[in-house]
This record gives structure tokens, sequence and C-alpha cells, in this order.
């Protein structure tokens, strides 16, 4: 069993100005000669921490972590003017430039893998390989799958969740109307929208979890500050989702044969509910050479110990891939 890698701390910090006012926070770990690998967070919106380098040998892989725009230490915080994907695409290109890289692995789960195919399709000649992690396509099968249907599996967490919104017969109900309320509704509105939205998407992820999900969804005592950085993100997260992700239709999956031939591993829990399998196996079916490796005990999070250790292994093959290949 591979396990995570002992914290290490960040041997170069960086801002980076990108559009007319978004500064990006980037961090550099692991060893400048290393093989360069950039951590895509999910979210949007999420952010990056120090427990994410943790899925690289720091003796081998030059580990790049950055928030994107609106998240975590870039800013200004919750920030959804001039954030797109397009804009994050071109983010990726100006980070790599900055730092000096060729051609980079790509590691991303969830919103981050979304974010990793929509890049690779515009930059594949930049890209060294992928490793994938809880697939999220942003088709609008899976904002229904995830606002609307789940009701079937989960039905007083979603009534609890869309209580406010009448009518509600689709996802984009839930989401127009949540994202209304957090982006102009007063600041009793916008918080109590943002506490509701985050608990629907911890419930979820945590649903098989049933210690956990407890846990996961009493309301937090949260300060004023975190309840500033909840409300930021749940921003970012309407945003996108209220413009489908900026992507068309099955976009992505319809562009993924242009790739040229790169080692690309696809990591995912059979108990996943977040971002359903059937995803991940059509990605696999679709990238010739894949490797699609399922986990069944595991869901969605990316610090369940079967994923944690799953990636780990990727990660430490990847090394020797690409060791070979340099």
């Amino acid at each position: 069993m591979e396990s995570l890698y002992s914290s290490s701390e960040a041997y170069a910090v960086h801002t980076l100005l990108v559009g007319p006012y978004h500064k990006l926070y980037i961090e550099e770990s692991g060893t400048k000669q290393g093989i360069p690998v950039v951590f895509l967070h999910g979210g949007p919106g999420s952010g990056c921490n120090s427990a994410h380098r943790r899925f690289f040998d720091p003796d081998a892989y030059r580990v790049i972590l950055f928030d994107q725009r609106g998240a975590g230490k870039s800013e200004p915080l919750g920030e959804t003017a001039n954030n797109t994907t397009q804009d994050l695409v071109a983010d990726l290109e100006t980070i790599r430039e900055h730092l000096g890289i060729n051609r980079w692995l790509l590691f991303a789960g969830s919103w981050g893998a979304t974010l990793s195919l929509a890049y690779a399709q515009k930059h594949h000649n930049r890209i060294l390989g992928m490793i994938l992690r809880g697939v999220f396509l942003a088709r609008r099968s899976d904002l229904e799958w995830f606002f609307f249907e789940l009701q079937q599996l989960l039905p007083q967490a979603w009534k609890e969740f869309s209580n406010d919104v009448y009518p509600c017969r689709s996802a984009s109900d839930l989401i127009n109307w949540f994202h209304t309320a957090v982006h102009e509704g007063n600041k009793e509105i916008a918080l109590s929208a943002a506490n509701k939205w985050a608990e629907w998407g911890a419930k979820v992820a945590y649903w098989h979890l049933a210690e956990k999900s407890h846990q996961s969804s009493e309301a937090a005592k949260l300060n004023s500050q975190q309840s500033q950085r909840l409300l930021a993100k749940v921003k970012i997260e309407t945003h996108y989702a209220k413009h489908h992700y900026f992507l068309t239709d099955d976009e992505l999956l319809q562009r993924v044969s242009e790739l040229p031939p790169m080692p690309v591993s696809i990591v995912h829990g059979v108990l996943d509910i977040t971002c359903r399998l059937n995803a991940a196996w059509q990605l696999h079916q679709a990238i010739p050479g894949s490797k699609l490796i399922t986990l069944p005990q595991t869901g969605h999070l990316i610090d369940d110990p079967e994923m944690a250790t799953a990636l780990v292994h990727e990660s430490n093959g990847m090394r020797e891939t690409l060791s070979r290949l340099l």
C-alpha cells in the first residue's frame, strides 16, 4: 500500500496578475529539477491546500499548486467577472510560461478534471499526461443528476435543500434560485443560501459514510471570515453552474478524440454519486490506451484512504513512465 508523502514546504510562492484585475496565488514544492506537475483543484472555487503536495514524490516532481480565479488565496476572493472556463484555460498557459515549463503533467479531480480536459484539448502539445479523479464532464445530464434526480436517493436532504425553491421542476430552477440568492440577496439571505448549497454538496459527497455524513450535515458555527469564504466559494460555483460551465453540452467527450497519445489514468470511486462512474467509463472508452481504476469502497473525496492510496500509486507509476520518456 502506497501512502501519502510527508508534508513538505513550498520553496517558491508567486502572485501573477491575469486579466484586468485577477491576481493568482501560485506555489512550487518538491524539486526544481523534477517532472513538472500542476494540481487543478475542484469546486470550482475550492482552492488548494498544503495536503495536496503529498500525492507526489518530492524528490521526483516539481509540484505546482495554484488557486483559480476568485478562489483560495487568489484575489479578489469570490470574483466572478472575467471568470470563465476559457479564462482559466488561458491562465494555465500563462502560469506555464511564467514558470518556464515546456510540458507538464495534469493532476486533477472533479471540476479540476473538467478543466484539465478543456485545457488538454486546446494545448495538448504542452501536456505530458493526465491523472484524473472523480471525473465531471459538465453535461446538462450531470447537473440534472446532482441537483434534481438525486432526490430519489436522498429525499430528506434534497427536500431541505430545495424547500425555498418554487416551482422546482429541474436542476435549472434550483441553480437559478441559488444564483440569485447568493449574488443579489441581502447578507442574511446570501449566507443562508450558501450554507444550504454547501450542506447539500457535503451530504452527497459523504452519503456512504453514515457518521461523517451526519457530522457534515450539522450547521457549523462559522466566524465572519469563514462565512465570507464560504459565500465566495458558492458564488463561483453557482456562477459556473448557471452558465453550464461555459461549455457546450458534451463538448469534452466529443473533442477528446483530438488528443494525441499520452499516458492517462482515470481513478473513480464506485460509491461516488457526486460524479457518476459512467462518466469515467465513457471518458476511458473515448481515450485509447487510457487506464481506468475503479475503487469499490470509495466515493468522491480525495482524502478517502482508498482514493488517496490509488492516487499516490498512479503518481508513482506516472513518475516511472515519464522518467523513461523524458
